[in-house]
C-alpha cells in the first residue's frame, strides 16, 4: 500500500512547484536547464488555467499523506487537438528518487486515464532517462520515435487504451 496522494495544483502550491522546476537535477532530463523564477511563474499560471479547464486532466501535486511531504508532480494532459489522447508525465524531487514513487504515480495516472474516454496515452522522455523508460515499458508503453523534440533529445512512447 502506498501513501501518495495526487491533488490538482492550487495557487498556494507555487513554492512546491518551483522547488521542482528550479532544480537542475530534476530538469536535466526534461529541459536540460533549471527554470528561472519568472518563467516558472508564467508556466505555473498556465498549468493552473489548464487545471481549471478539464476536471479529469491536469497537473497534480504529489505528496505523502502520512508525512505531508511534497514528492513531486504527476500530469495527465489532454491533447486538445486529439481529445482521445493525453500525455502522461511525472517529476520527482531528487530526495525521492529510487523509492518506487515514479512507478506508483504512473500507476495512479494510468488508472485515471483508463476511467476516461481516452484511447491513447503518450509519454515523452529523454532517452537517457533509463529509470523513467523502465517504468513506462513495464506499464505497456512502446517506443514510437527517438530523435530531437523541441531541440532536445527525446523519445515518444505510447500505449493504446481499450
Amino acid at each position: 500500500m502506498h501513501n501518495l496522494i495526487l491533488t490538482k495544483f492550487e495557487p498556494s502550491d507555487f513554492n512546491d512547484y518551483y522547488s521542482l522546476v528550479s532544480n537542475e537535477k530534476v530538469m536535466a532530463f526534461i529541459t536540460e536547464r533549471s527554470t528561472p523564477f519568472e518563467e516558472a511563474q508564467v508556466n505555473f499560471n498556465k498549468l493552473l488555467d489548464r487545471n481549471k479547464k478539464f476536471e479529469q486532466f491536469g497537473s497534480f501535486k504529489v505528496y505523502n499523506n502520512i508525512t505531508n511531504e511534497f514528492i513531486g508532480l504527476g500530469s495527465l494532459i489532454l491533447n486538445e487537438e486529439k481529445s482521445d489522447e493525453a500525455e502522461l508525465g511525472y517529476m520527482l524531487i531528487p530526495e525521492q528518487w529510487g523509492k518506487g514513487y515514479g512507478n506508483i504515480i504512473a500507476n495512479i495516472l494510468l488508472q485515471r486515464a483508463i476511467n476516461t474516454n481516452l484511447k491513447r496515452l503518450v509519454a515523452i522522455i529523454d532517452p537517457n532517462n533509463i529509470p523513467s523508460r523502465k517504468i513506462l515499458i513495464s506499464k505497456g508503453f512502446t517506443s514510437e520515435k527517438i530523435g530531437e523534440i523541441d531541440g532536445l533529445p527525446g523519445e515518444i512512447l505510447s500505449k493504446d487504451l481499450f
